[in-house]
């Protein structure tokens, strides 16, 4: 048994845990385990510095799950794409593969909790028609493999599907989704990368929320991976009280670009039943991406998205940066809320907009210019501003 497996038998997972280890009252702590099961194995466990930090909230259970009983279970509507039960088929050229139901922690954020501990949801019958299926659409170039966490299974069951889906002649890439590098990082091992390494072109994104993540244990994970030549990108989610903070995300993004890690979403926090709590006001994120462009590198700045319900799949966000036009020039604004203009190349099949007609007015006054901000500006105290601004 290696390292990986033993603290994986030491885990937190059961009601009977969190009376002993945290107070919980018998009857909560069977209801939420119950609703998701738990798991927290000793080394994510050891990263909580008190009751109720940023890592605490990743992880042990809170009474308020129980109250959103409400909101789907598939928000993202997964299923409604799933020709069968291994694949989502949502992208033309690409598939999501589940290839397990089990993660080493189990996140109380968690959008997959329909399937994510439940033995039954995934199986080998279930891998193979996921084969047969991609082989059967030559239109699917890129595959991600994911679960629960695909690292859970051993070596030698994760080299079966990856050789598999190597004798695919349209599969060209091939990615891997794993939390294995922030919460049991004993995972990735040098036996683990000298056999992902016969399958490139391979990529592995993983998810790293907070830098208290990025432990010594979690960069060297992260530099085994790089070594074998492996491009490492992270997949943050907003959650409120965890991360939603520009400064938290400046130093996760910075940390993580240390660890040869390339920030690329962050994800807006999904709806799916019992983790409400955790979400923010989109309002949050763009502030949060208004603080990183131009304040730290382009490598450390991802896509925020919001991964649309219903399944219309995932939608960049971003600051307001393009401001109006004042006739053939565009109105920009920087990192520092400096305004420049740009003039644009004249096209003559686009036709004024009525409301840049009604906001885009030039005033003459020397050589000072004033330019209106698009529809929706009057009351923001930002766009009157930038108004001011211009006028100076």
């Amino acid at each position: 048994m290696e390292l990986w497996q033993e603290m994986l038998r030491q885990s937190i997972d059961s009601g009977k845990d969190l009376v002993e280890r945290f107070g919980f009252d018998t009857e909560t702590a069977e209801k939420l385990n119950k609703f998701f099961h738990i798991r927290v194995n000793p080394y994510y466990m050891s990263l909580i510095r008190y009751p109720g930090d940023p890592i605490w909230r990743q992880c042990i259970p809170d009474a308020i799950e129980l109250q959103d009983e409400h909101a789907s279970e598939d928000p993202l509507n997964e299923e409604g794409d799933s020709p069968v039960k291994s694949i989502t088929h949502r992208y033309p050229d690409r598939v999501l593969f589940l290839i397990t139901s089990q993660c080493s922690m189990y996140c109380r954020f968690c959008t997959r909790k329909r399937k994510v501990s439940d033995s039954t949801k995934i199986n080998s019958k279930y891998i193979q028609d996921g084969l047969a299926y991609i082989a059967a659409h030559p239109e699917v170039r890129d595959v991600i493999i994911s679960g629960g966490d695909p690292l859970m299974v051993t070596d030698y069951a994760l080299e079966r599907v990856l050789a598999g889906l190597r004798e695919i002649p349209h599969v060209e890439i091939i990615r891997i989704g794993t939390k294995m590098p922030c919460v049991l990082p004993q995972r990735i091992t040098p036996k683990l990368c000298k056999m992902l390494k016969k399958y490139h072109p391979l990529y592995i994104n993983t998810h790293f929320n907070h830098p208290w993540e990025c432990t010594p244990e979690a960069t060297r994970a992260c530099s085994l991976l790089a070594d074998a030549g492996i491009p490492l990108g992270n997949q943050a989610v907003l959650m409120k009280g965890v991360n939603d903070d520009p400064d938290i995300m400046l130093e996760l993004h910075r940390k993580l670009l240390q660890m040869r890690v390339k920030p690329y979403y962050i994800y807006q926090a999904d709806l799916t039943k019992g983790t409400n709590h955790f979400r923010t006001p989109v309002r949050v994120g763009l502030e949060i991406m208004d603080k990183l462009r131009g304040h730290t590198s382009g490598l450390a700045i991802p896509y925020y998205v919001i991964d649309a319900p219903g399944g219309g799949g995932k939608i960049p966000l971003l600051p307001q940066y393009v401001l109006g036009r004042n006739g053939k020039d565009i109105i920009l604004r920087n990192f520092k809320y400096e305004i420049y203009t740009y003039p644009d190349v004249e096209d003559p099949t686009i036709e004024q907009h009525p409301v840049e007609q009604k906001y885009l007015r030039k005033r003459q006054n020397g050589r000072r210019k004033q330019v209106a901000i698009p529809d929706g500006a009057d009351g923001n105290p930002e766009n009157a501003e930038v108004l001011m601004r211009i006028e100076k």
